[in-house]
């Protein structure tokens, strides 16, 4: 006879499992050896037993709902209760018993979730019809409608909830959406006529714009095609073929007309050409002001200096147009240099600002000296942890005070 922890082999080869009520016969293999028979009736245990951990490890997980786990249980303890192997079969049953009150917590956990998603469903479609009836208020006619329509689709991906509530969202919802509707098309008639008007008025300033085209008076002109302009767009739009075909004859008579001032502008720009060669002249004199004024920070005299370039600048003239902005800039940019020079001269000359510098260097030192003399104190008792607080608040104290000493050296 051959035995193990959990079973035993007799000598007719019948093969018995050890339980809490005594021995159970499983099977029998006379052909085999008792150690076979064993090997093969543990292996069922096995597999058994490896069927019960991944069930185990899948209700723990949370895979499962909570009635899948109790059906999955079921079908795996009918088998243990008529398994024909050899193991601890009541360790089994106990990794099943386990999971009871597992279960037990993920159906509350479940029932607290939907009731969580329904009280979020209620929310969501409150807010839903919130920003409904906002829309169904307002005139944003391009874009509300596309913003309902992301709202319906918002609706449906939600979960009923109790009846009555439900019943009252959805008759806020609705009605919203019904109210901006309405609206929407009693505005888009109103428009359609608005539309006839502005095609009358739009016809008027493409005969006027056209009547411009050849005028050589480029201000009063280019003013007047500004004001035409202006009452284009208070027109509003015409319907859409007619307003197209509008606005190609009032732009080519635009066209005309400022292509004829940009050829005698262009003209111009020729002759004033010789002014911008000696401006250019000019901008190297007073950008050499600079230099100098860092070497020697005499303010008066490069703010005497840049008058006379100043003067010869206004007295060259005019430029052509798409010279003024990098002129003008270089020049703006040394007046702005030397304008800030002398406002830094003076905010460091301000007796005011340096009574205050003197005064915060005083206090220090004035602290300092008197955390030193703590220090010492602290030192002689041997209170190690004074020490380090007073060392560490010295040490802020003379950053400080160097700090101090520098801005009241720069009011020196």
């Amino acid at each position: 006879m051959t035995t193990s922890d959990w079973g035993r082999v007799d000598d007719d080869g019948t093969v018995y499992v050890k339980t809490a009520d005594g021995e159970r016969a499983v099977g029998q293999m006379p052909d085999a050896t008792p150690e076979e028979a064993l090997v093969f009736y543990t292996k069922r245990y096995d597999n058994l037993a490896l069927e019960v951990d991944l069930l185990h490890k899948r209700v723990l997980s949370g895979v499962l709902s909570p009635e899948e786990a109790i059906s999955s249980i079921k079908l795996v303890r009918d088998q243990i209760d008529d398994v024909n192997a050899v193991g601890d079969i009541a360790a089994l049953g106990r990794r099943l018993d386990e999971l009871g009150p597992v279960i037990a917590t993920q159906r509350d956990a479940r029932r607290a979730a939907k009731a969580q998603r329904v009280a979020d469903a209620r929310e969501a479609k409150d807010k839903l019809a919130e920003e409904a009836e906002k829309i169904a208020t307002g005139r944003d006619w391009r874009n509300g409608a596309n913003r309902l329509r992301e709202l319906l689709d918002q609706w449906k991906q939600l979960p009923r909830i109790d009846k009555a509530a439900d019943d009252e969202l959805w008759k806020r919802f609705s009605s919203a959406r019904s109210a901006y509707t309405k609206a929407r098309k009693a505005h888009f008639a109103e428009q359609d006529e608005r539309r006839e008007g502005a095609r009358a008025v739009k016809e008027r300033l493409v005969k006027e714009a056209e009547a411009l085209a050849s005028s050589t008076e480029w201000g009063p002109t280019s003013g007047r095609y500004r004001d035409l302009m202006r009452d284009w767009k208070a027109a509003g739009p015409a319907p859409k073929a007619v307003d197209d075909a509008l606005w190609q004859r009032f732009r080519g008579a635009q066209d005309t007309f400022f292509g004829a001032r940009d050829a005698a502008n262009a003209a111009m720009d020729t002759e004033f050409a010789a002014n911008a060669v000696v401006k250019e002249e000019l901008l190297v004199e007073a950008e050499a002001i600079l230099p100098e004024l860092a070497s020697s920070g005499d303010v008066a005299a490069a703010k005497a200096a840049f008058r006379i370039v100043a003067d010869k600048w206004d007295e060259a003239g005019k430029v052509p147009r798409d010279r003024i902005k990098d002129l003008e800039g270089r020049m703006r940019t040394v007046e702005q240099t030397i304008r800030r020079a002398e406002e830094d001269q003076w905010a460091k000359s301000d007796p005011e600002k340096s009574a205050r510098a003197d005064d915060m260097v005083s206090k220090l030192e004035s602290a300092i000296a008197e955390a030193e003399a703590k220090l010492a104190a602290a030192r002689e008792r041997g209170d190690d942890k004074r020490v380090r607080d007073l060392e560490s608040s010295l040490e802020g104290q003379r950053s400080l005070l160097d700090m101090a000493k520098k801005v009241s050296a720069d009011f020196s």
